[in-house]
């Protein structure tokens, strides 16, 4: 029986088939086998040892997992292991270390110096200003010195007065020396009232303060004087006349104003939370605006008891020399008060230090790419540098730059979880946030991006135009207007949002694109 031509075929066909699908499946495995190397090696490079906990506590897992608040364990991958014992370090990677800027400084003992600097103005000596002000009524009637601001010397005659009841005493008292000197031979008596009403007389004229020399004379010659001579007591500068010739005075009344400023007063205002650093007895540097090539020298004697409420500052007083008058009473001054330590202490930068209100913490480097946070007791502190009491050591390198950006990298505050036991029923928040975004404009200059984002969901944002900042300026190259990017930023602090990475994206891709008019446009 002869075969039938058309199952022939079929079989041929059905055959063919089989040999080119075996052939395809030889070269398909072959292919996948060629590649499995690929792809195990790609996975091979970057596989996390274990996870931690996202919150810092002392929980890994060898997979991933999420904790009871639903956060996604943290990888951590060869190199940023923490050794044994650092439950509260935080590791970040070598790259990440560079491209956020950290810089590191090594706690040193050093002596603390401080400048409080204050504002002040020169002022006379009030323990060096004298008032002539005679003691009775009477008549200006000569004037020597006849303008304010005349240089005088001690004992100069300033003036010449009339006054009808000094001429008065000064005859009783030229009687009543008469009337001792008669009654000599007579009756003890007699002779001791006479003696007793000279005294009274004398007196009189003591108290009004004329000089010994003018009461030996009229002692002497037993002539009275129409006029009597006031002279300056000390010498000085005539900083206040009001004698005028001819003019009618009252007893007390101030006709000159007499100051020494061979020794002069600078009172300075210190700023009230200065005020604690001052002490009596500290050398002051003045700079007065009309000398800017001269340094004067004083000495701080007082601080004043009260405060200004005004300008919340206390008065202090310093007291310098005068040579040749320069310093002129009204004068502003700016002094220099130096204050500190004299014995070293262990002292930072003042920029390694967060202060959080309650607290003061201090990253120290425990390692290449490893930090830990140790909250530390500040003391005196100078323009630069702070004391730390205590947490840390003479020569421990620790962070002076970049802080506020580790503490978003790689969140500070979950460390810190494992110094304190965290309040029960907190919740966790990240402090890092991501979104997809197109470049607007770049300021390089201040560093400065317009960017126009999608939605942020950690941060309940909807899709708007904003600033923000660059961490550092490597930054900027993958930030080009029009560009379409993927954004990681932090609040550093209240309202300043920081762009600490950026990864391009393609064209086309992500909710970057521009934003229509937006009621939160410059958030």
């Amino acid at each position: 029986m002869k075969p039938v031509p058309g199952i022939i075929a079929i079989v041929i066909f059905a055959t063919a088939t089989a040999g080119a699908g075996y052939w395809l499946g030889l070269r398909n495995a072959g292919g996948e086998q060629a590649a499995a190397p690929v792809a195990a090696d790609a996975a091979s490079e970057r596989k996390p040892l274990y996870y931690r906990n996202p919150m810092g506590l002392a929980d890994t897992s060898p997979t991933p997992k999420k904790d009871a608040m639903g956060m996604d364990y943290i990888p951590v991958y060869a190199g940023e292991e923490a050794p044994a014992g650092s439950g509260n370090q935080i590791s970040i990677s070598t790259e990440k270390v560079q491209r956020l800027g950290v810089r590191t400084e090594a706690a040193k003992l050093r002596a603390l110096g401080r400048v409080v600097r204050a504002a002040g103005r020169i002022e006379p000596d009030e323990r060096r200003t004298y008032i002539i002000a005679p003691k009775f009524e009477g008549y200006v009637e000569r004037l020597h010195v006849n303008a304010t601001g005349q240089p005088v010397g001690k004992g100069q005659a300033l003036f010449e007065v009339y006054s009808p009841e000094l001429v008065s005493v000064q005859r009783e008292y030229a009687i009543a020396m008469q009337g001792v000197q008669s009654l000599k031979e007579s009756g003890s008596e007699s002779r001791d009232a006479m003696k007793q009403l000279a005294e009274a007389s004398l007196t009189r004229l003591k108290n009004w303060d004329i000089s010994e020399d003018q009461i030996k004379g009229l002692a002497a010659s037993g002539e009275t004087r129409r006029t009597l001579t006031f002279r300056s007591p000390v010498s000085g500068i005539v900083t206040e006349k009001k004698a005028l010739q001819g003019m009618r005075f009252m007893p007390g009344e101030a006709l000159y104003q007499i100051a020494d400023l061979t020794s002069i007063w600078v009172i300075a205002d210190v700023f009230e939370q200065d005020i604690g650093l001052v002490k009596s007895g500290t050398k002051a540097k003045i700079h007065i605006n009309a000398y800017p090539d001269r340094t004067f020298t004083g000495a701080l004697t007082y601080v004043y008891p009260t405060l200004t409420a005004e300008t919340r500052t206390v008065a202090v007083r310093i007291e310098l020399a005068n040579p040749g008058n320069l310093l002129k009473p009204g004068m502003f001054a700016q002094v220099e008060l130096p204050v500190g330590t004299k014995s070293p202490v262990v002292t930072v930068p003042t920029s390694a230090v967060i202060d959080s209100g309650t607290r003061r913490i201090v990253l120290v480097q425990a390692g290449e790419g490893r930090f830990e946070p140790r909250e530390v007791k500040t003391g005196a502190r100078s323009d630069d540098h702070i004391e730390v009491v205590s947490g840390v050591k003479d020569g421990e390198l620790v962070v002076v730059a970049a802080n506020f950006l580790i503490d978003a990298e790689s969140n500070l505050k979950a460390a810190l979880s494992g110094m304190t036991p965290a309040p029960q029923g907190a919740k966790a928040g990240g402090a890092v946030h991501q979104a997809e975004a197109t470049v607007d404009d770049v300021d390089a200059k201040d560093g400065t991006v317009m960017l126009s984002h999608g939605p942020v969901a950690s941060l309940k944002w909807p899709a708007m135009t904003m600033e923000f900042k660059v961490a550092n300026s490597a930054l900027l190259k993958d930030l080009q207007p029009k560009a379409r990017v993927s954004i990681d930023f932090v609040e550093r602090q209240q309202g300043e949002w920081v762009i600490t990475g950026v990864k391009p994206q393609a064209a086309g891709k992500g909710a970057g694109a521009p934003v229509a008019a937006n009621p939160h446009a410059g958030h």
